[in-house]
Order: C-alpha cells, then structure tokens, then sequence
C-alpha cells in the first residue's frame, strides 16, 4: 500500500540532469584582459554549492588541445538546483601535475620557482615549448581567505582558477600577461562566503610619502593580440665615421665694468701762427688771456669786401 500509494503521488515528468551546457559569452564569469585572447564560447556545469565554467579561447597553436580559462565557484551547499557537489581540493603538487598532463598533452613543461601575484592573489605556471615551436603556459591559482584556528573569521567561498594557453608567434611574457589582466565576473552571495578576505590597507611608506611610486616595468605589459602575428617593420641605418673634435678657443669669462668717473686726458690746441700773415690784412689784435707768465695775440681777418673792391665800399 505504501509503494502504491507514493507511485501514484509522482508526477511522472521528463527531468534532464545537471550536465554541462553552452552558454553565451555574455555569462563568462571570466574574461580575458583587452587584447586577447578572444572568447570562443563557455561551457558551464552547475553543482549543488557551486558552478563551474570553461571559457573557450582563441588557438593558433600546432599541439593538440584548446586554449581555456577554468573557473570555479564553490559556496554554499545546495545553492544550486542540482545534487552533485564539488569538493573543497586544495592545491598540491600531485594534483597540479596531473591537470598539466590532461590540459598540454605531450609538452614538458618546467614550473617557476619565483613568487608571482596579480590583483587576486599569488599564483603559479608551468611553461615549456613543443617539438613544433610553440610557447605553452598553464596557470593556476585559488583565491580564497586565510584560515584561522577553529575556522573562527574565516570567510569559507572559494574561487579555483585554471589558465591553458598555448601559442605560435607568443612568447612566455605576452601569455602570462593574460594572467596578470583577467578579470572575475562573477561573485559568492553572502558576507561570509567572501572569497577574498578583508581588503587590506595602504602600507605605511605609501602613505606616510617615504616611497616614491612608480607605474612599474613595460615588461609585461607588452602590445599585441595573442595568436595574431605582427609586422616587424626595419629601417635603414646610416653609420657615419666619428667626427674629429675641432679645438676651439678657450673662452675667457667677461670681467667686470667699472663705472667709476675715469680720467679724460688734455687736448693741445694749436693756435695759428701770426707771423705769417701779412700786415695790409687789416687783421684785429685781439688780446689772448695770459698763460705761464706770457701774453700770445690771435690774428682774425676782417671780412673781404662786397662792393667792388675799392674802400670806400668796405
């Protein structure tokens, strides 16, 4: 009676289980940095305290496999209309090699030991090239709170990040930039499911000005399209020979003005001789002022006459 009666409570309707499906890229909850690559499509998985998306990017590259952006949202239990659940993995190596083997089949590639961070959090690569040339880079990264004892303050969201790219004409630098620039969508609803933690604060030598900031190297932050070649243009370069130096004259530094009252010498003027000039001139004596005890006469002739020449019409 009790198997009769729950068979006949049952609606008997058709439902789909939760599998992967095809979104638009509108719904990316991870997008790439302008520039590239570009996104081919999303594929999504729900999960019943989470979600999880592959983004499709652009391939120009000869090994197998494509190109993604691997995101993973896990927060609250049942969350999601859907029953299975991911789990909470945390990063090791055994886990990271067998990700790099499924996602770059057939390349070895070498992990960085430097430490790395781009405006999530830390993160980590694995690099290496294939038999035909191409640059290969797998990223990953799990942005999430810090743990504290007993889990007390402890924000429990966690966000799982996954980079493959792969790349004819791009070098290391130009696909790790892809790293550094992409950006998270998507959210955890609940203050305590906050993946990223308190925001930190400015650190003292910015404030307090001791430090001189600076926008940081161009290194990595190098223009172009990923997978898209670029035309190198070459300019002729002229080499002249070296010139010769050419001795110049030593330049004196200007001396000082001086603009004291100086002393003008005396001028001799020579007065003209008497002797000479004959006595019927008519000429005038006119007393010259006594100089050094001795009195000299200056002979001035009076003007010709106008009239015809005798006297009488002078």
């Amino acid at each position: 009676m009790l198997a009769l009666s729950c068979g006949c409570s049952t609606t008997g309707g058709v439902q789909q289980p939760a599998a992967p499906e095809l979104v638009t890229s509108e719904k990316a909850l991870v997008v790439p940095p302008p520039g590239g690559p570009a996104v081919r499509g999303v594929i999504q998985k729900p999960y019943s305290n989470g979600v999880e998306q592959t983004v499709l990017l652009a391939t120009t590259a000869r090994v197998a496999g494509q190109n993604f952006f691997r995101v993973q949202f896990l927060g609250e239990p049942g969350s999601m209309a859907t029953t299975s659940s991911a789990s909470y993995s945390p990063i090791s190596d055994s886990s990271i090699s067998r990700e790099v083997a499924r996602a770059i089949p057939g390349v070895r590639l070498g992990r960085t030991n430097r430490l790395l961070q781009n405006g999530y959090g830390p993160f980590s690569y694995a690099t290496g090239r294939s038999t035909a040339g191409d640059t290969c880079v797998f990223a990953w990264q799990q942005i999430r709170s810090r743990s504290t004892p007993l889990a007390i303050g402890r924000n429990f969201g966690m966000i799982q990040v996954r980079m493959r790219l792969c790349d004819t004409d791009a070098s290391e630098r130009q696909l790790l930039n892809v790293m550094y620039g992409y950006t998270l969508t998507g959210t955890l609803v609940g203050a305590i499911w906050n993946p990223h933690g308190v925001p930190r604060g400015a650190d003292e030598d910015t404030i307090s000005g001791r430090e001189n900031i600076y926008p940081g190297p161009r290194g990595w932050l190098d223009s172009g399209r990923i997978g898209e070649p670029r035309d190198v243009t070459t300019n002729s370069v002229v080499v002249r020979p070296p010139a010769r130096a050419v001795a110049r004259p030593a330049v004196t530094a200007p001396q000082p003005v001086d603009y004291r009252p100086q002393a003008v010498p005396a001028v001799m003027v020579p007065m003209p001789d008497t002797s000479t000039l004959p006595s019927g001139t008519g000429a005038q004596q006119v007393p010259r002022a006594a100089a050094s005890g001795s009195s000299t006469t200056i002979a001035i002739p009076l003007p010709g006459c106008t009239g015809g020449g005798n006297a009488s019409s002078c």
